[in-house]
């Protein structure tokens, strides 16, 4: 069975959201220094590497990461290049993982990077979107304050996955697996995201 890890690594050096807290490890317990155990401990912004946004993350009072639906980040997946999106047509889709052919595990992204513009996403939800991802760090503009693709998504019903790693996938359909850590609270938390191909 070929599975494909689509997650960006939590790491030293994996680029942050300016003004984000960045991923650090340390070893509060050791093996080599007289330790029963190795144990370790993180410090991270729960946007940094592949994640998934909650509705918390862009309005007060709304739901956090804990209460995000898994129903919608597992399941038959398709994968598109922003370029070919017209491929779509009218076709139905509950999840879509759009591809711009770069990945934050190549460093920090460019300034501008392709969005959705508010009435596509507006479309894709009439047609059955629960799920968008990206391979970007946001699925708005990097410079927007009011996050307009966030809220229509949100407000239809769907859910976000940005930061994948989709540089070996080609366009098709995939079994989607991408569960977010169930941490309470959050406006976002960190997924392993895996694709399998379906034909």
């Amino acid at each position: 069975m070929t599975i494909v890890d689509i997650s960006v690594p939590l790491a030293p050096g994996t680029p942050e959201w300016p003004g984000d807290t960045p991923y650090s490890c340390g070893w509060p317990s050791r093996l080599r220094d007289g330790a029963s155990v190795n144990i370790s401990a993180f410090t991270t912004s729960p946007h940094v590497g592949t994640h998934a946004d909650a509705p918390l993350h862009v309005r007060d009072g709304a739901p956090a990461a804990e209460a995000l639906p898994l129903a919608s980040f597992a399941g038959v997946a398709r994968v598109v290049s922003f370029e070919n999106l017209a491929v779509l047509g009218d076709l139905r889709v509950e999840r879509l993982l759009l591809r711009t052919g770069r990945s934050i595990a190549d460093g920090p992204f460019p300034p501008n990077w392709p969005v959705l513009t508010v009435e596509q996403a507006r479309a894709l939800l009439a047609r059955g979107l629960t799920l968008l991802g990206v391979d970007a760090p946001s699925v708005d503009e990097r410079e927007s304050k009011s996050l307009p693709v966030h809220h229509c998504l949100f407000d239809g019903g769907a859910n976000i996955l940005e930061n994948l790693d989709l540089r070996r996938v080609a366009d098709g359909a995939y079994e989607l697996l991408a569960l977010p850590m169930k941490l309470a609270g959050l406006d976002a938390a960190p997924v392993r995201a895996a694709l399998r191909p379906l034909s």
